[in-house]
C-alpha cells in the first residue's frame, strides 16, 4: 500500500451551527496538507441500513414511495435511519425489511457500508441481502405511504440501467444483488 500522508488534512475544531430532526450542520476547521487553513460545512448524519430482499424465485421486493423533498416517485429498496448512533447497522437492517415490507429473512449478508456524499455528509449505509424470506405484517411509521413492488431482479438491473431506478443506494444494492447472486464467481 502506498504512503497517502501527503494527502490527508487535520481536523482542528468543529462547531455544530445547526441540529435539525434528521441532521445537524457543523463547521469544520481543517488545516489542509500543505499548512493553509479553511472551513468545511458537514452535513451530519447518524447512518442508515437498507437492505437488498430476493427470494427464491429471484424476485427483488422494492418500496414505491413519494419523495416530497425531490418531487419524486421513487423505487427504492427497503431502508431507513438507525434509532441512534452507534446502532448495528444490521439490526437497522432487520427492522426497516419487517416495518416496511413485512418480510422476514433466515441470511442477512453485509454487502458494503456506502458512503452516501462524502464531500459534505457523514451518512454512511450499511447495505445487506436478504435471502430465505418469508412473509408477515408489515408495520410502517405513521409517516410512511408506500407500495411494495415484487419484480424479478433482472428487471430490476434493467431499470437501473435505464436510468429509471435513480436512488443511488437502490442502484448499489440492485447491482450489488446481482453480481453476488449472478456474477462470474472470479477471485481477486
Amino acid at each position: 500500500m502506498s504512503n497517502d500522508q501527503h494527502l490527508l488534512s487535520t481536523t482542528l475544531s468543529q462547531e455544530t451551527v445547526y441540529n435539525g430532526m434528521i441532521i445537524d450542520v457543523a463547521h469544520v476547521h481543517i488545516q489542509l496538507p500543505n499548512g493553509n487553513k479553511t472551513t468545511y460545512e458537514a452535513v451530519l448524519h447518524k447512518g442508515a441500513a437498507a437492505v437488498v430482499p430476493v427470494d427464491d424465485e429471484d424476485n427483488i421486493y422494492l418500496v414505491k414511495q413519494h419523495r416530497p423533498v425531490a418531487d419524486l416517485l421513487s423505487l427504492e429498496i427497503p431502508a431507513g435511519k438507525l434509532d441512534y448512533i452507534g446502532e448495528p447497522h444490521i439490526r437497522c437492517a432487520e427492522r426497516e425489511l419487517q416495518e416496511e415490507t413485512g418480510l422476514r429473512c433466515e441470511q442477512l449478508e453485509h454487502l458494503t457500508d456506502l458512503v452516501t456524499t462524502p464531500a459534505f455528509c457523514t451518512e454512511v449505509i450499511g447495505m445487506f441481502l436478504a435471502t430465505g424470506l418469508s412473509q408477515h405484517e408489515n408495520h410502517l411509521d405513521d409517516d410512511e405511504f408506500i407500495d411494495v413492488i415484487k419484480m424479478p431482479l433482472s428487471e430490476a438491473v434493467n431499470l437501473v440501467m435505464t436510468g429509471q431506478i435513480r436512488d443511488s443506494k437502490t442502484i448499489a444494492g440492485v447491482l450489488m444483488a446481482w453480481q453476488k447472486l449472478h456474477g462470474p464467481k472470479a477471485s481477486i
